[in-house]
């Protein structure tokens, strides 16, 4: 049997058995404060089985100790976490059915690979050659084959995180949950790490909970994406809602770039690849290019309006190069966009945090 259908036994798709059907993860009012700092302010929240489903928020948001939270690493001073359907609140880590992969892979340095993957299966007192079948099953999911003899020093950093996301499956947890775990890799394997994840949780259903404050992270694996800012959650949703129809000034401005305007008494933000930058123009806003910053692929211009304001806008340089874009400093233009992308914006009163 494999890993797969291992675990689509243990854990039913919830359209084959009613009772998969309720959410895998509930958090109700969760509420964890350390001395007179509030880490996680009244947090209600629900992960439904199967969902790749991502915390994103600066450093100090509290996406990390509700992570922690829900493994049973810290105990909420107030509200209810569930697993399943079952209260497990009060029950410490090793009495939950999930697993929790980290930023710093935490192998134990003097076990090989395969010995690192059967460490779990040990301890549950699984049969050594089932252990073994079970560590090759897990390795060969996450194209480590044949490096079960290998100690972890002998590997690069993306093989320690996929021997560790390894050694996280192989027990098929209900629930998956990932600290960061691509925040030590270099940018080129992060995005390949990337893809990577996506491929395995779709691979072997297991609901995964992922945190990072990289958007670029949230956006191109997850199912649905919650946005914290200073231990509340300030909106759930798919990637594209997120994006596309923030709905506070904080989520605007932290899932990327995006521009803020008030005009008529209308508060409202446009991305700045939505804007369209021209010569001369009976309507829209007029305003001198002020900086002129080329990152490759695109550059990035920031326009002082004449009505008041500054506006980020990017362009693909599909023709253009470099010394051509830096000579468009001090450029007069018009900036226009399709009133379909601009959203309303309603204001942010907590700060967001370094």
């Amino acid at each position: 049997m494999s890993l797969q259908q291992r675990t689509e036994t243990e854990h039913p798709d919830p359209a084959r058995d009613p009772r998969a059907a309720e959410a895998d993860v509930v958090l109700a009012g969760i509420r964890k404060t350390y001395g007179d700092v509030v880490a996680v302010d009244s947090v209600d929240l629900r992960i439904d089985r199967g969902e790749f489903f991502t915390m994103l928020g600066p450093s100090g948001s509290g996406k990390t100790t509700t992570l922690r939270i829900i493994a049973g690493f810290e105990r909420p001073d107030a509200g209810r976490v569930e697993l399943a359907g079952v209260d497990v609140t009060g029950r410490p880590p090793y009495a939950r059915d999930v697993n929790t992969v980290f930023q710093d892979y935490a192998l134990f340095p003097h076990m090989t690979v395969a010995e690192n993957v059967e460490y779990g299966l040990r301890v549950k007192g699984v049969k050594r050659s089932e252990r073994r079948r079970r560590a090759d099953e897990a390795l060969a999911l996450v194209r480590l084959e044949g490096f079960g003899g290998r100690k972890p020093v002998q590997l690069s950093g993306g093989q320690r995180q996929r021997v560790a996301l390894a050694r996280a499956i192989v027990n098929h947890p209900q629930v998956l949950l990932l600290d960061e775990p691509l925040g030590a890799l270099d940018l080129k394997l992060r995005q390949e790490m990337q893809s990577e994840l996506k491929r395995i949780q779709q691979e072997v259903g297991i609901t995964f909970v992922y945190v990072t404050h990289d958007q670029e992270e949230a956006l191109t694996m997850s199912d649905r994406i919650a946005v914290f800012n200073n231990g509340r959650i300030e909106q759930i949703g798919s990637p594209e809602d997120v994006y596309e129809r923030p709905e506070t000034e904080f989520v605007a401005g932290f899932v990327g770039i995006s521009n803020m305007l008030e005009r008529d008494g209308r508060r409202f933000a446009v991305r700045p690849e939505k804007i369209s930058m021209l010569d001369a123009g009976p309507e829209g806003e007029p305003g001198t290019i002020a900086e002129v910053v080329y990152v490759g692929a695109v550059t990035r211009f920031a326009v002082e309006l004449d009505g008041g304001g500054r506006l980020t806008v990017l362009r693909q340089n599909l023709e253009r190069t470099s010394a051509e874009a830096l000579e468009e400093q001090g450029r007069r233009v018009w900036l226009v966009w399709r009133p379909e992308h601009t959203v309303a914006i309603e204001r942010t009163d907590r700060e967001v945090e370094a």
